[in-house]
């Protein structure tokens, strides 16, 4: 087990050095120029998540497409992560966490788009869509739609699950010296009663849950910072130097230099805000949308609440408790960040991310089991996946942190890099479709975008 966990270290360490940020942060940019700055519209954006539209065809809601996404994207990477970043990059990683999720709603918008734009209706009448289908039918490129397939189906288990529970038994252990088989064995069931109904009992949970744990962990951490507040101001000073200086080693605290600032920095923002892997785009291509720019505009509202704000507020939370140079990392981390705030640090950080955790559980069997379902061209592989994944979520308890992480970083970047070829060949179509309805201002224009109907053994029988 330990050569296999370092042999995933190194390739790990190799995949995030600077090809991948440059790929990643690189098509943010790109993206943000080509669509002149997408993000001035996240105003737009979000009153329309809220909006209910009555002449759109899919699955589910609008907003509950957002919602599911959201559960996906607001989990441990918002807490744990941005930890993580911190005590191996620094005060600065938190800098570079935020810009991922600003720039990366222009990538959030690129993806949700061609997945609406190229999803397909299934012989039960289902949609479904992402970056699998974007390669296949926008690209004309199977072999990268099922390497996308095959990565997402794998990181589900990583990103969405083990890591998911392997943070919250670690603080369960921590604050109530709950044995971590017991947060397992709790967490396994609840996740298995959920997802045994698909993505409509997924939304429904998530439309309820995802509101909830969102405004309860902000205005918490918002309480945490007021009872600090005279040191917030040197906070961000810090965080925004040491993003372009690095930080000497103090203490246990490892030292950083910018590009390893950056990278866990770009690399703790993607796995929070998934903003270029391709996993929501999976739930967007199911939404309730009348064409594929509305649905875009609300699926990049998820980049802005997940990274733009949540990470932030955590970064600065952490930071501003001055324990980031202790050498403590992860859930220890972030538990003496919140434990210097008696009474109301430990019950914000303990809710928050029990909730955080488990939405985010949700959100990623749908993803994974989409993954599946392309694979095999078959509704029938669903169910198996499923029930591995349930089983997943105890193991996840009771493994070694490090691993996990190391091992959900690694899929998290093999997935991108197709996804991201995806935008970058087909960003023509993306800025066609944004002018069509966006800048023309035709966003109530009716369209359906499903381009092909599949029969029961999952093959294209008819092109629109």
């Amino acid at each position: 087990m330990e050569g296999i966990a370092k042999l995933v270290t190194t390739i790990d360490g190799w995949l995030w050095g600077w090809p991948l940020v440059i790929l990643l942060f690189g098509t943010h940019l790109y993206l943000t120029f080509r669509l002149k700055f997408i993000q001035r519209h996240i105003g737009k954006a979000i009153k329309l998540s809220v909006t209910k539209d009555d002449f759109a065809t899919g699955d589910v809601s609008q907003f509950g497409a957002l919602a599911t996404a959201l559960a996906a994207t607001i989990g441990t990477g918002n807490i744990v992560g941005v930890a993580t970043a911190i005590a191996l990059g620094g005060p600065g990683a938190v800098f570079w966490t935020w810009m991922t999720g600003v720039f990366g709603i222009a990538t959030k918008y690129s993806e949700s788009l061609l997945a609406v734009k190229y999803r397909v209706k299934t012989a039960d009448g289902t949609m479904a869509g992402g970056p699998m289908y974007v390669l296949e039918y926008g690209l004309k490129n199977k072999p990268l739609a099922y390497a996308f397939a095959f990565f997402g189906s794998v990181a589900a288990f990583g990103i969405g699950n083990t890591v998911q529970a392997n943070s919250i038994s670690n603080m369960m252990v921590n604050q109530f010296g709950t044995p971590t088989w017991v947060t397992g064995i709790v967490l396994a069931v609840l996740t298995g009663v959920v997802i045994i109904g698909g993505v409509k009992r997924i939304a429904g949970v998530c439309d309820k849950l995802v509101p909830f744990m969102a405004v309860f962990y902000v205005l918490g951490c918002a309480i945490v910072l007021a009872l600090t507040y005279k040191t917030i101001p040197a906070t961000i000073g810090l965080i925004v130097s040491e993003a372009f200086t690095g930080t000497a080693a103090v203490g246990g605290f490892a030292g950083s230099t910018i590009m390893m600032t950056a990278r866990y920095g770009v690399a703790r923002g993607l796995f929070s805000n998934e903003s270029g892997l391709g996993s929501a785009p999976i739930v967007s291509a199911a939404a309730q949308t009348r064409n594929t720019v509305r649905q875009a505009l609300v699926a990049s509202t998820g980049t802005f609440w997940d990274t733009v704000i949540v990470c932030a507020v955590t970064g600065i939370t952490i930071v501003n408790s001055g324990v980031w140079n202790t050498g403590l990392n992860g859930g220890d981390l972030t538990s003496a960040a919140f434990g210097n705030i008696p009474v109301v640090g430990p019950i914000v950080l303990t809710i928050g991310l029990m909730t955080f955790v488990f939405s985010t559980i949700l959100g990623w069997s749908y993803y994974g089991e989409k993954c599946v379902e392309y694979l095999f061209h078959s509704k029938k592989a669903i169910l198996p996946y499923r029930v591995l994944y349930t089983i997943a979520v105890y193991f996840g308890a009771v493994m070694s942190l490090a691993f996990v992480w190391d091992l959900a970083d690694l899929f998290n970047g093999l997935m991108a890099i197709p996804n991201l070829i995806a935008m970058l060949a087909l960003s023509n179509v993306i800025v066609k479709e944004t002018k069509e309805y966006l800048w023309d201002d035709n966003l109530d224009k009716i369209n359906e975008d499903v381009i092909v109907e599949l029969d029961e053994s999952m093959h294209a029988v008819k092109a629109k």
